[in-house]
């Protein structure tokens, strides 16, 4: 794309999944049970935040990429998140049934000086019942997780290159 390494990163560090009505739209569907089953089970009036990057702890920032950690269990109806405060607490996570999650965003310039910017996903299940209760909601989200990671990376390229254009 044309805009250079640090803004790309800067735009992909500024970004929120939130902001984009398809992945509101996706994320409401997926909340659904959730919501209907504190409704009907008469659970905490408490409004609940929609899933977004927040839920995200922030690894590392660096001048080429960004790294986002989460733990949990994904395919309950809360998402069944941990709770840790930092890289080795995040590490140390082995609850049984549970998962873990790193996502990053990666920039680096090619031959003819066009920046390119990539994500990637990487999950461990703790165990085997991890893993298959994780393998089914990943087929079932995957198409869409696909989408929403295709409509995040234009969207960054677009506010780059119009931040980059307009400097």
């Amino acid at each position: 794309m044309n805009a250079g390494v640090g803004v790309v990163l800067a735009n992909a560090r500024a970004y929120r999944t939130e902001d984009d009505p398809f992945f509101r739209r996706m994320i409401g569907l997926r909340e659904l049970p959730m919501r209907l089953s504190r409704k009907i089970l008469g659970g905490s009036s408490v409004s609940h935040r929609p899933f977004g990057i927040d839920n995200f702890f922030l690894l590392e920032a660096n001048e080429s990429e960004i790294v986002y950690e989460l733990a949990g269990r994904f395919w309950s109806l809360d998402y069944g998140l941990e709770v840790f405060s930092n890289a080795s607490e995040f590490l140390a996570i082995k609850t049984p049934g549970s998962a873990k999650l790193v996502l990053n965003f990666k920039v680096r310039s090619d031959e003819a000086g066009q920046t390119i910017l990539s994500t990637e996903t990487r999950i461990i299940c703790a165990d085997r019942s991890a893993h298959r209760s994780f393998t089914p909601y990943w087929y079932l989200i995957r198409p869409v997780s696909g989408l929403i990671r295709r409509r995040t990376l234009h969207a960054i390229r677009r506010s780059s290159e119009a931040e980059n254009h307009n400097q």
